[in-house]
């Protein structure tokens, strides 16, 4: 552990209680830190914008790669007030940080009310044995997109 990391993941768990006390939103909080400085913090606002994505470390790396102009965060280290949940464990691995660093962990948060085990075992289940019902239509075209998208010459790989 670096001696920076005691201080962001102190700034987190501040934007954290923060974000309860005085925004309404969950006890969640993180930052986007590149060359020690701050590009993107966010913290948890579901409830505030009514969106289900709208999670600390969504928000930040949306921050983040605004600041930055590009979709990957190389480069960079996420800090989290908690471990990331399967969502935001999902799109830091496509915005491509260096490292991630939190200070509760799944375990902690699932005894606070924030339980996200049910989406885990959710993943290793059949399409017709999942709670929300999933149907996958072979349609004739669906390869479609993907075919314009390798024929395109000027895409931005990611």
């Amino acid at each position: 552990m670096l001696a920076k990391d005691e201080q962001y993941i102190q700034y987190v768990i501040n934007l954290a209680v923060n974000g309860v006390e005085k925004n309404g939103g969950g006890p969640f909080g993180a930052v986007v830190v590149k060359d020690g400085i701050i590009i993107g913090e966010g913290n948890n606002s579901v409830t505030n914008f009514c969106d289900p994505t709208a999670h600390a470390e969504i928000v930040a790396i949306r921050n983040a790669c605004e600041t930055i102009g590009d979709f990957q965060l190389a480069g960079c280290t996420i800090y989290s007030s908690c471990e990331p949940c399967p969502m935001c464990f999902g799109a830091i691995y496509w915005a491509r940080p260096d490292r991630v660093v939190f200070a509760a962990d799944k375990q902690d948060a699932a005894r606070a009310g924030f339980d996200d085990e049910f989406i885990y075992s959710e993943l290793d289940l059949a399409l017709d044995e999942r709670r929300i019902r999933f149907d996958c239509i072979n349609h004739p075209e669906k390869m479609l997109p993907f075919k314009k998208w390798n024929d395109k010459s000027d895409k931005i790989v990611y």
